[in-house]
């Protein structure tokens, strides 16, 4: 259990550090876009950082980018598939919620999310979605970071977002 107190609370450190990262990069109510993230002033997040892709008409989500630590979590390479190609109906539901949320209200989000969806209800992904809006306004990308922690139990931790 403290093994799992300890990672927790990293992978909530991460979170603050690359949230703290975005708003400095904010100009007023204007978004940073992909063009102002610079990897090399996060590097020891990039294993599971990415960038997800907002497709309009309809409404769609592609991975532009997943983080090579991904690949565990995963068991393959998601990097341009869309979530229907990634997940589960439910779980790609849950993550087409979550992210519309972040394009219509322009602002972050995070949450936790179990991974039994792929068979591993004992492991959860501490999450932090980003907007990223090339002309400052529309949400055009997302910055994505994922923290994959063991949970004591399947149901402690299952796909509840927090505010």
């Amino acid at each position: 259990m403290t093994a799992q107190m300890g990672a927790s609370a990293a992978a909530a450190r991460a979170h603050e550090e690359l949230y703290a990262y975005w708003a400095r990069l904010r100009r007023g109510p204007r978004l940073p876009g992909r063009v102002d993230i610079r990897p090399e002033d996060f590097k020891r997040l990039l294993p599971t950082v990415s960038l997800i892709d907002v497709q309009r008409d309809p409404l769609d989500f592609r991975l532009r980018l997943a983080g090579t630590g991904l690949y565990g979590v995963y068991g393959r390479e998601i990097t341009g598939q869309k979530l229907s190609e990634v997940y589960n109906s439910a779980a790609s539901e849950y993550w087409r919620d979550q992210l519309t949320q972040v394009v219509e209200t322009r602002r972050p989000s995070v949450g936790v999310h179990s991974m039994a969806w792929r068979g591993a209800g004992h492991m959860s992904i501490l999450w932090l979605r980003l907007p990223l809006a090339s002309n400052g306004v529309d949400v055009d990308m997302i910055l994505g970071y994922d923290a994959v922690v063991g949970m004591q139990s399947e149901s402690a931790f299952s796909g509840i977002r927090a505010a």
